[in-house]
């Protein structure tokens, strides 16, 4: 009788320190950390910003369909073309996925400048910690595309192009000095074919879009997201075949690497 006395007074300890246990561990909170941004130089606190949430990464078709009306919208007030800006925005902001981007809705990195009095953040880009401008809406980030090549002196050439010339767009911003990247035309053409871009320019300018064929002799120009696979399906062609012709050893390929087809 002893035994089953003990027996039931241990069981009922252990039930309690378990409840108990469980009770603290659903009364614990889990810190919220924020980081806090400091100007360079500067001891006051220039903006509170909260960690990105871990989140799916956007695909580069689901950035097309939602910003294709903010592209086309800025072409017909400024006439840039509506394949340029969508293919500056989704190589600048890694189609919408780059921490700078979501931190701050800056899509194209327009740096703050002299006479900025919006919101700010520092990112460490060509300098560490660079002063970029922060947009609530980033329907404001594509008009503030617009307007910063609408407004510079050395891009006005470009203004006087045949609409919708995407090919001396992306030339002629890299010859104004858009860009460092000797491969940032070919990379914004390369884009603008591979997802039809260039389907946005015909309609804001009334004309009917009319896909190119592929050419069994052209060439491909590597992007990101692009494989051996992906590229062999594309033209027909084998993953054998396509590394048979342009002499590759193994399947590694780089961005900005142009592909023989035939």
């Amino acid at each position: 009788m002893k035994i089953k006395y003990i027996l039931i007074s241990i069981l009922t300890i252990a039930i309690f320190s378990s409840c108990k246990s469980k009770k603290r561990a659903t009364e614990k909170k889990v810190a919220q950390k924020e980081e806090i941004i400091f100007a360079p130089n500067e001891k006051e606190v220039v903006k509170k910003v909260k960690p990105v949430k871990k989140t799916i990464r956007q695909t580069t078709i689901e950035y097309i369909d939602k910003y294709k009306v903010a592209a086309m919208e800025e072409m017909k007030v400024f006439k840039i073309p509506a394949s340029i800006t969508l293919a500056q925005g989704i190589l600048e902001s890694s189609s919408g996925n780059s921490l700078l981007t979501k931190r701050s809705n800056n899509h194209f990195g327009i740096k703050c400048h002299k006479g900025w009095k919006g919101d700010k953040t520092y990112h460490d880009d060509d300098e560490k910690g660079e002063c970029f401008r922060v947009y609530k809406d980033p329907a404001k980030s594509y008009r503030d595309h617009s307007l910063f090549l609408a407004g510079r002196e050395r891009y006005s050439k470009l203004f006087k192009l045949k609409k919708g010339d995407y090919v001396r767009w992306a030339k002629g911003l890299s010859a104004a000095g858009y860009a460092t990247d000797r491969r940032y035309p070919a990379k914004l053409i390369a884009l603008i074919e591979k997802y039809d871009l260039h389907k946005y320019d015909t309609k804001v300018l009334g004309k009917k879009f009319k896909k190119e064929k592929v050419k069994s002799n052209k060439s491909h120009l590597v992007i990101k997201g692009d494989t051996l696979y992906s590229i062999s399906r594309k033209y027909g062609l084998t993953v054998e075949e396509l590394k048979k012709i342009n002499g590759l050893k193994n399947n590694e390929i780089s961005i900005g690497q142009s592909l023989i087809l035939k």
